[in-house]
């Protein structure tokens, strides 16, 4: 099938791939330079765990391309995917400016029946919209679907080639049997294609992440009452999650979630239930305890050193907002970065993946270190952020060598209080009794 994808970004450049590894013919667009140069020639602008094997071998075997000529890929395809942004606006609604634009953009390259697919995040009714754009600028037919995507960053690739479900919104029989087909190697299994109308498949998404952002944002209040009240929040997620009613995922406490996805998606349903006189008073509870998570580990900071953090210096490892990539956007590391540097904290930052990402967001005033142990040199206190897996088991006689002061905050709670104990750490959890030494 010959197919086309808008946007080459995390979304779109694991939809493209993906569908030519399943023998389909791929034409990406992006009108990026810079990240088209790259992708011509094999190498991928994000880290994906998985993708650039892919990318090189589809690319070797000429079933995906690149290219900046909208016009030339809306005629060569059946199919075309709009992997776009849509950012967050002002007032937590999506901006659909780039959907829209390019929906104009395909109405008038339209040579003969397409499927316009919204393979991005978008509200509500967009479906809708871009159907009457096309509309405006072309007698052909075409119909457009809403096909959510449902990708971990970290896990794309794998999670695109086995999906849990597709869903694929149309009311459209033609479109359908499109949809269909091309999905037909990815649900072999028998994991579920779910048919809806385009406004249903299009909640559903904000549904998802508001449901999974709850669940983070739920834990962390417990685990913040854990230490009021002397329970240890690991324990209690333990009994809660082998309840098969409520399940084991998104239950681990910690900063706050952050990404591409949760903040957005999560402030955008917000915006959609006040702009239909229904507000989610649930889910605004959510954003409040979130944005207030993110400080928590600073404010654990303060205690710990009596308010008297100028002049400290602090290391951080993880700066992603999830381990497995090099995405920052609205992570708690941001968050914390900035309110240290307000409080003249000297800032020693390392992250497997991330650290060019955090220099474009925060500039040079931090030190960016070679290693996780090069972060530790002369440092007052430790505070991890993201759970890669380098973090997991680290020298901890090195490390309290290194530091000025053994003092480790732990945001993730990736390590045993004992055992921090037993090398004589302070250790602060999330939701635990803190270990002094």
């Amino acid at each position: 099938m010959k197919i086309s994808v808008v946007g080459t970004g995390y979304v779109g450049l694991v939809v493209g791939t993906c569908f030519a590894e399943s023998g389909n013919d791929v034409v990406c667009v992006d009108n990026d330079p810079r990240k088209l140069k790259m992708l011509k020639k094999g190498e991928s602008p994000i880290f994906e765990p998985g993708l650039s094997d892919l990318l090189k071998k589809n690319i070797a075997d000429q079933r995906i391309i690149f290219t900046d000529n909208l016009d030339k890929a809306v005629k060569s395809a059946q199919i075309i995917f709009l992997a776009l942004p849509t950012p967050q606006s002002e007032d937590g609604s999506a901006d659909l400016k780039h959907v829209l634009a390019v929906a104009k953009q395909i109405g008038k390259a339209m040579d003969g029946y397409k499927v316009i697919v919204n393979k991005s995040t978008v509200p509500v009714g967009t479906s809708d919209r871009v159907r009457a754009i096309v509309a405006a600028e072309t007698t052909f037919d075409f119909d457009v679907v809403s096909n959510p995507e449902f990708l971990k960053e970290g896990a794309a690739v794998n999670d695109f080639m086995k999906p849990d479900r597709v869903v694929i919104g149309t009311r459209s029989e033609r479109a359908l049997a499109l949809m269909q087909d091309l999905y037909s190697p990815f649900v072999r299994t028998g994991n579920p294609l779910i048919i809806t109308d385009e406004r249903s498949s299009e909640l559903t998404k904000y549904a998802a992440n508001s449901f999974l952002a709850t669940k983070i944002s739920f834990m962390n209040e417990i685990a913040n009452l854990c230490e009021r009240v002397g329970a240890d929040v690991d324990m209690v997620r333990k009994g809660m999650g082998t309840d098969a009613r409520i399940g084991s995922q998104f239950l681990f406490a910690g900063i706050g979630y952050g990404g591409s996805c949760f903040p957005k998606d999560v402030a955008a349903l917000l915006n959609t239930a006040k702009a239909n006189g229904y507000p989610l008073e649930i889910l605004e509870s959510v954003e409040v305890v979130n944005k207030r998570q993110k400080q928590i580990i600073v404010e654990k900071l303060r205690s710990h050193f009596k308010d008297k953090l100028k002049g400290l210096t602090v290391a951080i490892w993880g700066l992603s907002f999830k381990p497995n990539t090099d995405d920052v956007r609205e992570a708690p590391a941001l968050t914390v970065i900035a309110a240290l540097q307000k409080s003249g904290v000297a800032i020693r930052a390392y992250d497997p993946e991330a650290m060019e990402e955090t220099r474009k967001q925060v500039g040079t005033g931090i030190k960016y270190c070679d290693n996780n142990y090069d972060a530790l040199k002369g440092a007052d206190a430790l505070l991890l952020l993201t759970e890669w897996n380098d973090f997991r088991r680290p020298d901890f006689e090195r490390m309290k060598g290194l530091m000025k002061q053994p003092v480790i905050f732990d945001g993730r709670n990736i390590y045993d209080p004992k055992v921090m104990a037993a090398f004589g750490f302070v250790y602060y959890g999330i939701g635990r009794t803190p270990v002094h030494s």
